[in-house]
C-alpha cells in the first residue's frame, strides 16, 4: 500500500501537505517522489540516517531521554505565504522594540494606562538595574524568536515570544545540514531559500552594536551558563559557526570599567557579549546573587557604555504572556495598525473580569503562570479537585496567571515506525535587528508534538526543518564547507576554563585508546588459552580472573603483524592470561571483559572514557573543527551498538574484536584530527600535554601491573609480548631485541626517546609544551621540579639490573621506581591545574540578616 495515498490528517481541519480536496500539494508531491514516502522501509532508513548524522554533528547525547530528535521530512512553505509571514514577523519585532525602548526610557505606556504597571513592574523579567542602558544603533531589541502555528482555519496564530535568550539558532543550522544531506538530490534541485545569509547578518550585527570606543574589529564572545545546561549544544554550535569564542562567568572579569576575558597569562578585552544566560543571572552584584552564572560588574560595564550585552538586559519582560492581552491596543497606539498575526487569545487574571472568566472556564483553557519555570496546565486534563486547588491559587495571586484559549495546531506528516503520522506542528521563527529594519530568517525550526502550545525550551522533542520555496531556483550559498562564516578569524583566546577542558580531553582520549588497546591484547590471549583450559585449571584461577561466562566468543587477532600464534593449552599461556587479566582489572575496573567495553557507568571502562571524551569536547566546541565530531560520534555509536548486541545475544559468538577494532579506528581518526586540524595555539598545547601525561601514566601503570612480579620465563615472555602489543611496540622490539628479555621491554617503553609510546618521549613533549604556556596561577617552579624528578628517575634506572633482580616476590627496585614515577606524574597533573587553570571563586558575603 502506498503510504502517501493512505495518509489522512487527523487535525481540526488544516494539514500542511493535503489540500482541502484531499490530494497532496504540488511541492509535497515532489518531496514524496524524491524521498519515496510511499515506502515504509525507505522512511525508516531515512530516519536512521538522520539519527546517525545528528550524532555526527554532536547533537545527540548518550542519554536518549535528553536527546534531540529530528524528523527526516521538512515542512514546506511557499514563497507567497512566507512573504506575508515575513512582513508580520517584522511588524511584531518592531512593535516589541518600541515597547522595550519605552519601558526602559520614558515609560509612557505605563503612565498613560495603555499597559497596567503590574504587568511590567511585577514581572521578574523587568530589570530595574537596566534602566537607561542603551545599545548603539537604532534598535534596542537585538533579536527575538516567535513560536507560531496555524489554527483550524489555516490562519497563523502566535503562541509565545522568546526574547530573553532565544534558543534554536544552532539547532536550525544543524537540522538543515542533516536534512539536506539525507535529501541531498531534492535539496540541490529545490527552490529552497538558504538560511546561511541570516548567520552572516548576525555576525555583522554583533560587530555593529559594539561600543563606540571599540577597535575596528570588535571582540565578540558568546556567554553561556556552562556545561550541563540544556542549551549547551545550541550555544556551542552557534559559536563555532560564527567563529566566536565561548565564555562563562568565570572566564570574565570587569576591571577599569570594562569587561575582559581571562586568557592564559593575560586579559583580552571583550566588546560584545551574545548572551545565553538569563538576564537575572548576569551580575550577582546588581541582579540575582548566588546563581553562580554571573560576573560581578557586567551591569556597570554595560551602563557605562563600555560593553554591549545582547539581548539587552531586561528584555525578558516581553515574554510575559500577560503582555499578549494588551498587545493589540499597543500596536494601534504605537504604530497605528492592527497586528498582522494575532496572538493566542489570552486573559490576564490581574483584570477582575478576565479572572472571573478564567476561573469559570478552567476546564477548557490553558493556564500559564506569567513568570517562573512552572509548566503550563491543561485545564481539561485536571481533575475536579485539581481545578479547585488551581482556582484558589489564582484567586490568591491573580496577577501571576493568565488563561489562554487553546490553538488547534495544523498537522504535518511525520515518520513513525515506517509510516506517515499527522502531528500538530508549531514553528519557531527568528528575527534580527539590522540598520534598515528587522530581518527574518528564510526558514525556521518546527516542533511536533501533542500540544505545541505548551512546548518548553530545553526539553527533548522532535524537530523538523522548514523549507521556504522560492519562485525560482536559489543559487545563493549557505555556509562555506568549513562550517564557519567568512570574516575575521576566530579569536585565539583560550580561557583557563577552556584550557582545562582541552587538557582533560587529551587525557580522556588517551585513556580510551590505552584501554581499548589493552582490552584487545587481553582478548587475544583469552582466545588463545581461556576456552581450551581444563576445567580443573579454570577452577584454580584467581578470584579476580575473568570467568568463562565473560568470554564473548573468538575475538580474532589484533592485527596480522601482532597475531600471537602460540600453542593452545600451554600452562605458561594460562598463567600469562591470569597475569594480564589481573593487570587489566588494576588498570580499569574489576568487571568482565564485555562490561569493560560497553558499561559507561563503570569508571575505567572504554565506554566511560569515551563518554568523558564527548563531554570534554562539548565544553570546547568552539575550539574543535566540525570533522572531529564524526570521530567522536563513531566512538559513541560503536559503544551503543556493541551494548545492544550484547543485550540481544542469541548464542552467536562474534566476540569483542569487531567493536574494539572500530573503537581503535575512530580513536586513531580523532588523534589524527588533533594533530592535523588544530592550530598550534595554547589550547592545542594543553590538549597535547594532557595526552602525553596520560600516556606516560598509563605505560608506567601497565608495567607496574604486569611485569614487576616474577614468573617463569615462558610466562613472562608472553606477558611482555602482550604489553608491547598494547603499547604498539612489538615490531620494534622484535627487530631491536631478537633475543628477547624484559630489559629490552623496559628500555623500549621507558627510556627510548625516539619511541612515541615511551615514557621518555612523553616527558620530552611535556617539557616542550608546558614551557610554551603562560602561568595563570602559581609560578611553574613546582611543576618543573616534578618533571625534572621523573627525568632523573628514568636516567638512574638500569634496565638490565632491574629486569635481572633476583629473589622472591616482586622486582623491588623496578617496583619502587615505577611507583615513584607514577605518583609524581599524578602530582604533576595537579600542579599543571594549579599553574594553568587557576580561576577566582565568587565569594558570598552575608548581609545584615545573615543571608
Amino acid at each position: 500500500m502506498d503510504l502517501l495515498d493512505s495518509y489522512r490528517a487527523n487535525g481540526p481541519g488544516h494539514d500542511e501537505m493535503l489540500q482541502a480536496t484531499g490530494p497532496a500539494r504540488a511541492a509535497w508531491q515532489q518531496l514524496a517522489e524524491q524521498a519515496r514516502l510511499g515506502q515504509g522501509d525507505r522512511l525508516d532508513a531515512s530516519r536512521g540516517e538522520v539519527m546517525r548524522l545528528l550524532q555526527d554533528e554532536g547533537v545527540l547525547t548518550t542519554d536518549p531521554a535528553r536527546s534531540w530528535q529530528l524528523d527526516p521530512l521538512p515542512v514546506l512553505m511557499d514563497e507567497q505565504e512566507w512573504h506575508r509571514l515575513d512582513a508580520a514577523l517584522r511588524q511584531r519585532a518592531e512593535l516589541f522594540d518600541q515597547v522595550l525602548t519605552d519601558l526602559y526610557g520614558e515609560r509612557r505606556l505605563l503612565t498613560t494606562g495603555l499597559l497596567p504597571p503590574e504587568v511590567v513592574l511585577g514581572h521578574p523579567g523587568f530589570v530595574h538595574a537596566a534602566d537607561r542602558i542603551r545599545l548603539p544603533g537604532p534598535h534596542q531589541l537585538f533579536h527575538c524568536a516567535v513560536d507560531l502555528a496555524r489554527n483550524a482555519d489555516g490562519a497563523w496564530t502566535v503562541l509565545a515570544d522568546r526574547t530573553d535568550v532565544p534558543i534554536g539558532l544552532g539547532y536550525v543550522m544543524a537540522d538543515r545540514r542533516v536534512v539536506s544531506e539525507v535529501l541531498a538530490g531534492l535539496y540541490r534541485e529545490s527552490r529552497t531559500r538558504r538560511v546561511g545569509p541570516y548567520y552572516q547578518a548576525l555576525r555583522e550585527s554583533l560587530q555593529a552594536v559594539a561600543p563606540p570606543g571599540a577597535e575596528e574589529s570588535p571582540r565578540v564572545a558568546v556567554l553561556t551558563p556552562g556545561p550541563g545546561d540544556p542549551a549547551t549544544f545550541d550555544h556551542g554550535y552557534l559559536a563555532a559557526m560564527l567563529g566566536l569564542p565561548i565564555v562563562d562567568s568565570g572566564d570574565l572579569v570587569v576591571q577599569d570599567g570594562r569587561a575582559w576575558v581571562r586568557s592564559l597569562g593575560r586579559l583580552e578585552p571583550v566588546d560584545v557579549l551574545l548572551r545565553g544566560v538569563a538576564a537575572a543571572d548576569v551580575d550577582p552584584l546588581e541582579l540575582r546573587g548566588g546563581s553562580g552564572r554571573g560576573t560581578p560588574g557586567l551591569v556597570h560595564a554595560a551602563r557605562s557604555g563600555a560593553l554591549s550585552i545582547v539581548n539587552t538586559l531586561g528584555v525578558g519582560v516581553l515574554e510575559s504572556p500577560a503582555l499578549l492581552t494588551y498587545l493589540p491596543r499597543l500596536a494601534r497606539a504605537l504604530r497605528g495598525e492592527d497586528l498582522a498575526i494575532p496572538s493566542a487569545v489570552t486573559y490576564w487574571c490581574g483584570d477582575r473580569s478576565m479572572c472571573s472568566h478564567v476561573i469559570a472556564n478552567l476546564g477548557r483553557l490553558i493556564i500559564r503562570p506569567t513568570a517562573g519555570s512552572e509548566r503550563p496546565l491543561l485545564g481539561w486534563a485536571l481533575t475536579l479537585d485539581e481545578r479547585a486547588d488551581l482556582a484558589a491559587r489564582i484567586a490568591e495571586r491573580p496577577g501571576a496567571w493568565v488563561g489562554q484559549e487553546p490553538v488547534e495546531a495544523s498537522t504535518t506528516p511525520t515518520v513513525r515506525d515506517g509510516s506517515l503520522v499527522p502531528q500538530p506542528t508549531a514553528l519557531r521563527t527568528f528575527a534580527l535587528a539590522r540598520p534598515e529594519g528587522y530581518m527574518v530568517m528564510s526558514g525556521a525550526m518546527a516542533h511536533v508534538g501533542p500540544v505545541p502550545q505548551v512546548m518548553v525550551d530545553g526539553e527533548p522533542g522532535t524537530a523538523k526543518d522548514v523549507w521556504v520555496l522560492a519562485p525560482e531556483p536559489v543559487a545563493a550559498p549557505g555556509l562555506p564547507a568549513g562550517g564557519t562564516l567568512p570574516g575575521r578569524p576566530a579569536d585565539a583566546t583560550v580561557s583557563p576554563r577552556a584550557g582545562e577542558d582541552l587538557f582533560r580531553l587529551g587525557r580522556h582520549t588517551e585513556q580510551a585508546e590505552s584501554t581499548v588497546r589493552l582490552l584487545m591484547a587481553v582478548a587475544d590471549r583469552w582466545d588463545d588459552y581461556a576456552r581450551t583450559q581444563p576445567a580443573a585449571a579454570q577452577d584454580a584461577r584467581p578470584a579476580g580472573a575473568v570467568g568463562p561466562e565473560s568470554a564473548a566468543g573468538p575475538t580474532g587477532a589484533v592485527g596480522p603483524e601482532d597475531h600471537l600464534s602460540l600453542a593452545r593449552g600451554d600452562a605458561a599461556g594460562h598463567a600469562a592470561l591470569d597475569v594480564l587479566v589481573a593487570g587489566l582489572h588494576r588498570l580499569t575496573a574489576h568487571a568482565q571483559l564485555p562490561s569493560l567495553v560497553t558499561d559507561e557507568s563503570l569508571p575505567g571502562s572504554a565506554a566511560w572514557a569515551v563518554a568523558r571524551t564527548a563531554e570534554d569536547a562539548a565544553g570546547v566546541r568552539d575550539n574543535l573543527p566540525r570533522d572531529l565530531w564524526r570521530a567522536i560520534a563513531s566512538l559513541q555509536r560503536t559503544v551503543r551498538e556493541e551494548a545492544a548486541r550484547q543485550r540481544g545475544a542469541d548464542g552467536t559468538q562474534l566476540g569483542l574484536a569487531p567493536a574494539l577494532s572500530r573503537l581503535l579506528e575512530s580513536l586513531m581518526a580523532l588523534q589524527g584530527g588533533y594533530g592535523e586540524s588544530l592550530v598550534r595555539d595554547a589550547g592545542w598545547r594543553l590538549l597535547e600535554a594532557g595526552r602525553r601525561l596520560e600516556r606516560a601514566s598509563r605505560v608506567v601503570a601497565t608495567l607496574a601491573a604486569t611485569v614487576v612480579e616474577r614468573h617463569d620465563p615462558a610466562t613472562e615472555a608472553l606477558v611482555a609480548e602482550s604489553v608491547l602489543v598494547a603499547n604498539e611496540s612489538v615490531l620494534t622490539y622484535r627487530r631491536r631485541f631478537p633475543a628477547g628479555g624484559l630489559a629490552g621491554v623496559l628500555e623500549l617503553l621507558l627510556l627510548d626517546g625516539s619511541n612515541p609510546r615511551a615514557v621518555r618521549f612523553q616527558l620530552d613533549q611535556l617539557r616542550h609544551h608546558l614551557g610554551e604556556l603562560p602561568a595563570v596561577g602559581r609560578a611553574p617552579a613546582s611543576r618543573d621540579q616534578l618533571l625534572d624528578e621523573v627525568f632523573d628517575l628514568l636516567t638512574e634506572l638500569r634496565t638490565d639490573r632491574a629486569a635481572a633482580e633476583r629473589g622472591h616476590g616482586a622486582r623491588g627496585h623496578l617496583a619502587q621506581t615505577l611507583e615513584s614515577i607514577g605518583w609524581r606524574l599524578d602530582e604533576l597533573a595537579k600542579e599543571i591545574a594549579r599553574v594553568h587553570f587557576s580561576r577566582p571563586v565568587l565569594a558570598h558575603w552575608p548581609d545584615g540578616t545573615g543571608r
